[in-house]
């Protein structure tokens, strides 16, 4: 009775075999047949009990069906295993013949690209371009710009303070300073870089950002002279003429000062999140540079006048570029950058 049992188990086991479709089916034959609670283990369990004349040739068949299994499940298994790893290698096939694919080119980002355009066009019109550190003292950062302590205008700006009690550059204007001490008169620059204003985000507002100062002082610099070279940077940087208003202005560091807005290139005037609805967009705020300023650059406001714009980069580059969100721009997503 036990060699027919397992002659239906080596049968049944072998076609099993053969009908499993993967891996997972081959090992579930194992575990039926071979393993410790298997068809094969139950059957040695009975040979105590088989007659010992028998036993030896049960046993002989036993192992048979064993082997058998065994050498049949090996060889699916690898069957298996040479499958996935054609499959992989197809997927994975490379022609080392073909030429190699060219190297993919990134970028500027579009902040740069804005910024290397104004400081090719000031350089044409002989202006030197500037750089200063992004940590600042309070006196270069207000108190040279006549912002002296207690002065309203310091609430107008949320300043990042630093434990050694100096700050996060609000604006790039401490260059202008810097500019006047290490160059004097007549002085042409413009000092781009990296701002920071402790104020909440929002599609127009960024804690980080850019501006571009600029600064030019001669003898009997006008009102006319500004206007002059704001036009000609927003024709340079647009390529077309853009509509401009001039307004009055508060900045304690020019006098007269005012406020150049640009119509919204956004909504058309229309009104959009980015100009607050308004149809205009604060862009450039200057005027003709205060005489304290002047002195505290170490140059005689009786000899010397002189003119000062602050630019926001951020911002024109959302007006070139049609940007809704100022956030896209400091976001990393590659799938925004490669636009540009």
């Amino acid at each position: 009775m036990l060699p027919a049992k397992l002659e239906e188990i080596e049968s049944s086991a072998l076609a099993a075999i053969e009908a499993a479709a993967g891996e997972e089916a081959i090992e579930q034959v194992r575990v039926e047949v071979l393993g410790r609670k298997g068809a094969l283990a139950a059957i040695s369990k009975e040979m105590g009990k088989v007659p010992p004349a028998e036993r030896a040739a049960l046993g002989k068949l036993l192992n048979r069906v064993k082997e058998a299994v065994e050498g049949r499940l090996a060889a699916r298994q690898e069957e298996f295993a040479a499958r996935a790893l054609q499959a992989r290698l197809d997927a994975e096939w490379l022609d080392l013949t073909l030429p190699a694919p060219g190297v993919r080119m990134g970028s500027l980002h579009p902040i740069t690209q804005i910024q290397t355009e104004i400081e090719d066009l000031f350089i044409s019109m002989g202006f030197t371009v500037l750089d200063g550190p992004e940590c600042e003292t309070e006196y270069r950062n207000f108190d040279a710009l006549n912002i002296p302590p207690h002065h309203p205008a310091r609430d107008m700006q949320d300043t990042f303070w630093l434990a050694n009690g100096h700050l996060l550059r609000t604006h790039t204007s401490p260059v202008q300073v810097r500019g006047m001490e290490k160059l004097g008169p007549p002085l042409r620059m413009i000092a781009p870089g990296r701002v920071f204003r402790n104020e909440s985000v929002d599609a127009s507002h960024e804690h980080t950002f850019y501006q571009l100062e600029g600064m030019m002082v001669d003898r009997d610099v006008s009102v006319a002279h500004l206007l002059y070279f704001m036009k000609t940077l927003l024709t340079g940087i647009f390529h077309r003429e853009v509509t401009v208003r001039l307004r009055p202005g508060y900045f304690p560091f020019v006098e007269p000062g005012f406020e150049l807005d640009i119509a919204c290139l956004i909504c058309g005037g229309g009104g959009c999140p980015v100009c607050k609805q308004s149809g205009w967009l604060e862009l450039l705020p200057c005027g003709l540079v205060h005489p304290n300023v002047l002195r505290f650059g170490g140059i005689d406001p009786e000899d010397w006048n002189g003119f000062a714009f602050g630019l926001g980069l951020t911002r024109l580059a959302m007006m070139k570029y049609a940007i809704a969100d100022i956030r896209l721009l400091q976001s990393g997503d590659l799938r925004f950058l490669r636009q540009f």
